[in-house]
């Protein structure tokens, strides 16, 4: 199953660790854009998905029937996708040849960089452009099979059709690219997309995505904190954590240890940019654009902003897109951050190169 195709009427599915998310999406005519016709955002259970390996199968399963018969979405086709320990991203460089070539020589050469065994995983490719000491620069990405297929049998046991499965943040970066106009060459962004349990990070110059990275941090952190600390329930954490009244429970004894977690994370993120400046461009990040169930956790943000001395943006993936009629406008901007990952599936096309 290709990593990188697309297909035009696909349903955008992601499966995450604290919720499922779905984006049904259609074209405007003449080009004018798109439009999203529908979207779901389900809680999940902590102990279905626990570190992206799927505890229990049937439960998902329903809350994946669940979302379409809320949402009376008819299209079976859905496209998915996957982050964390499982996937492996690499910009790599190799001697200029032509597409044939590379077809007949990329597995030979992604053995070098991945560190499964070569049959135990799906392999895409991308080629990025060719560079004057007749070397390519060409994008590689592999998931191991097993996890591909946790993830497709459960869609199916959904009695929907996985038609496709892609990359967590090459959907961030679809859903930025669909909304926002193209930075200077010289300007260096982060996307960083916080979920539950990983999260991904982007690195981009100008339109060029060059750095890519997961980090098994994110928002459960935070509520396990806050259960632990304050002895309350998983539902009562959750809400503190977004700032959020909660009966009998001043905000200001959660703070402390939202403040302690956002430090946490931040460590996480930090060394990613350092390591990001050491391989690649050793080039402050000018802005950074939030997204992921987590983005608006209390002072988070604001956080960010000054760790990185940078401006922090929560990005919108619906901001260019026109919204239906029928739509629940206020739900829709309150889970908008989420919803990343799956209106950047919904946008795929089979056939086609991101």
């Amino acid at each position: 199953m290709a990593l990188f195709n697309r297909s035009r009427s696909l349903v955008g599915l992601d499966i995450g660790s604290a919720a499922i998310k779905l984006v049904e999406l259609k074209e405007r005519k003449k080009g004018a854009g798109w439009q999203i016709v529908s979207f779901g955002h389900e809680p999940l259970s902590p102990e279905a998905i626990v570190d992206g390996a799927i505890m229990d199968a049937g439960l998902v399963a329903e809350t994946i029937k669940k979302l379409f018969a809320d949402t009376r979405i008819k299209n079976s086709d859905v496209a998915t996708s996957l982050s964390g320990h499982s996937v492996i991203i690499k910009r790599i460089s190799l001697q200029e040849m032509d597409d044939a070539a590379l077809a007949e020589s990329i597995k030979w050469e992604a053995e070098q960089y991945i560190p499964f065994d070569i049959e135990e995983v799906s392999i895409d490719y991308q080629r990025l452009g060719s560079n004057a000491d007749n070397t390519m620069d060409v994008l590689l990405a592999a998931v191991k099979k097993e996890k591909i297929a946790d993830y497709t049998d459960v869609i199916k046991q959904a009695g929907r059709t996985p038609k496709l499965v892609d990359i967590d943040i090459f959907c961030v970066q679809n859903s930025y690219e669909l909304n926002y106009d193209t930075p200077s060459a010289s300007q260096i962004q982060g996307l960083v997309n916080v979920g539950a349990s990983v999260t991904n990070i982007a690195v981009m110059q100008g339109a060029q995505p060059i750095f890519w990275r997961d980090i098994s941090v994110g928002g459960n952190q935070y509520t396990e904190a806050i259960q632990k600390e304050l002895s309350l329930s998983y539902e009562q954490a959750e809400r503190l954590k977004k700032g959020q009244d909660v009966e009998g429970i001043p905000l200001s004894n959660a703070t402390p240890i939202i403040t302690s977690v956002s430090e946490e994370i931040g460590n996480e993120i930090q060394k990613t940019i350092d390591f990001f400046k050491a391989t690649t461009i050793d080039a402050p990040v000018n802005r950074i654009m939030l997204s992921g169930g987590s983005a608006r956790v209390l002072g988070f943000p604001q956080y960010l902003h000054e760790r990185f001395d940078a401006p922090v943006e929560i990005l919108d993936p619906l901001r260019n897109v026109e919204k239906g009629k029928d739509l629940d406008m206020d739900r829709l901007d309150d889970v908008a951050p989420a919803l990343a990952v799956a209106v950047g599936l919904a946008i795929r096309y089979l056939g086609d190169k991101p």
